[in-house]
């Protein structure tokens, strides 16, 4: 069962992270265009309601423009869309100590009032703190993932743009034919015109 998981999970991933990633890198981009673009796409990747993080994306590209790559950003909000639910309560709990708030008890009987619409209150505030919760943390993840992503972008941009991460084919040298001696035809003895009348005289 795993090894079935492994062998579909591992060519969707080549073709839907891999190679796109290739592609970016082979452009031989700014490295502190795309790692300020894949900061940008992973923190509003982690916006705590799903589905908002695509139109975030979309603003910021057209906010920003030339200052970041469109492709990149959206590819990396792409990667992060199975953290985003992880870091949910993460931002829920930041944002209640910030804002000092009733701490929402994540139990089965708050299930079963969220599901039944008795603790609308609760949700929205819940929400109201998530939210607050990932506007704090914002400029921290912005700018740690810019600091730890620029070296790497660094290297890599300098690898693949200039050819070396696809190993050229080696030049074939064809033996030259060796030049055949064409051999020159005997000269032929030519006498001359005088000689060849004075023996018709003789004869």
């Amino acid at each position: 069962m795993l090894r079935r998981i492994g062998l579909i999970v591992g060519p969707w991933t080549h073709k839907k992270v891999v190679d796109p990633l290739l592609q970016i890198l082979r452009r031989g981009l700014e490295p502190k265009q795309l790692a300020f673009s894949v900061a940008l796409g992973v923190t509003l990747g982690l916006f705590p309601i799903v589905g908002v993080a695509v139109f975030l994306c979309g603003f910021a590209i057209a906010a920003l423009g030339s200052m970041c790559h469109a492709p990149t950003v959206l590819l990396a909000n792409f990667i992060v869309t199975p953290i985003e639910l992880s870091l949910v309560i993460p931002f829920l709990r930041l944002g209640e100590s910030v804002s000092g708030g009733p701490h929402f008890a994540l139990t089965s009987d708050a299930l079963t009032k969220v599901l039944t619409g008795k603790a609308s209150w609760e949700v929205i505030l819940s929400i109201y703190h998530a939210l607050l919760g990932w506007l704090v943390a914002t400029p921290f993840i912005l700018a740690g993932l810019y600091v730890l992503l620029l070296p790497c972008f660094t290297i890599l941009v300098r690898k693949f743009s200039s050819g070396g991460g696809v190993p050229s084919s080696p030049r074939r040298v064809v033996p030259s034919s060796p030049k055949r001696a064409v051999p020159t035809s005997p000269k032929m003895i030519v006498q001359p015109l005088t000689e060849v009348r004075v023996k018709v005289r003789d004869v």
